[in-house]
């Protein structure tokens, strides 16, 4: 009697966890690989000329521990240069529908996936969920991603399957909240109306992947969040997109010429002038969390023997440059940015 108790106990936990709607703050923090598979019309997806039209798509999410959703959501093709070029563009996941009430909380996800089906292609994109990865380390105020195997399959039947490692970054209002913070709506801020030390951060950052590709007062890649109930806070700034950088190295991104880069890899400081202890503050963050960056992508089991090297390689040649004061001082002071 008390194993038929204790099997319809586990049972009903079970289904009522199946049942459940999926909590989207742990949903990011879990780490374990997420199966998912897309059906919907591929052809219609790589249409050029739709701008953000959401399509129907049916998603199957089978979760770590065996649990599997699915339901029907809306998707469009996110991106332009990547529209033009790749296989499947980056996507943009809609679970607020009635039609998914267990993935409801998940809001909007964009996903990233490769531009092509080839190893190389997977390879980039797991080089950069190691990036968000890493900035994770260095603050909590940052997204997080979450890993899937993903299968995307044509409703028309038109296409084969293409499965690829491809990752999901958390919705820009979950991450603010989680932080006691708010996104902000506002669609374009001027440097000074960002925290100094935050936004000093960011600049590192990009310096240490060598990613030009990025703007406040253009409203590009970066989010700008505030304290809750705090009017004279100054704005958050939180980075995102990070495909064009040299730490990933992709074959098509391009190296700005119009700031002198001639390759990809070239590291260009972006940062405005800042007091020199501003910038010692920022880097001693950086200095904290080196073995710990170093380790993350050691430890990355499915990233290859060689790209590793790579990203080690290059990161330990930034931590060489922050380590010397003569560096540092024509870098971050007498490169910054002039305007």
């Amino acid at each position: 009697m008390k194993w038929i108790l204790f099997i319809c106990l586990v049972a009903n936990s079970f289904i009522t966890r199946a049942q459940s709607p999926i909590d989207s703050v742990q949903f990011f923090k879990d780490e374990a690989l997420v199966e998912m598979t897309l059906t919907t019309d591929i052809k219609k997806l790589q249409d050029k000329k739709s701008v953000e039209a959401y399509q129907p798509a049916q998603v199957s999410v089978k979760l770590p521990d065996g649990t599997t959703i699915t339901e029907q959501i809306r998707m469009y093709a996110r991106g332009k240069s990547r529209r033009e070029n790749c296989l499947i563009p980056p996507i943009m996941l809609n679970f607020h529908n009635a039609t998914s009430p267990k993935l409801y909380p998940l809001s909007r996800l964009k996903l990233v996936v490769g531009c092509g089906s080839s190893e190389i292609d997977e390879q980039l994109v797991l080089k950069e969920f190691l990036i968000y990865k890493i900035y994770n380390l260095l603050d909590e105020k940052s997204f997080r991603v979450r890993l899937v195997r993903a299968t995307y399959t044509d409703s028309k039947g038109k296409m084969k399957p293409i499965t690829q490692y491809s990752y999901l970054i958390e919705d820009v209002d979950d991450m603010a909240a989680r932080n006691g913070c708010e996104a902000s709506k506002k669609q374009s801020f001027q440097i000074e109306e960002t925290d100094q030390a935050k936004m000093n951060q960011v600049e590192i950052f990009e310096y240490m992947i060598a990613n030009i590709d990025w703007s406040v007062p253009g409203n590009h890649n970066i989010k700008v969040i505030f304290p809750k109930d705090d009017n004279a806070a100054k704005g958050l700034t939180v980075p995102y997109d990070f495909d064009n950088a040299g730490l990933v190295n992709a074959y098509y991104a391009t190296p700005n010429e119009l700031l002198g880069a001639t390759s990809v890899t070239e590291r260009i400081y972006r940062g405005f002038p800042r007091k020199i202890e501003v910038i010692q503050n920022t880097l001693a963050v950086f200095e904290k969390q080196k073995e710990n960056i170093l380790s993350l992508i050691k430890n990355f089991e499915l990233l290859k023997p060689k790209a590793k090297s790579e990203m080690t390689s290059y990161i330990e040649d930034f931590y060489k440059i922050i380590g010397d004061k003569t560096q540092v001082q024509n870098v971050f002071i007498l490169n910054a940015r002039k305007e």
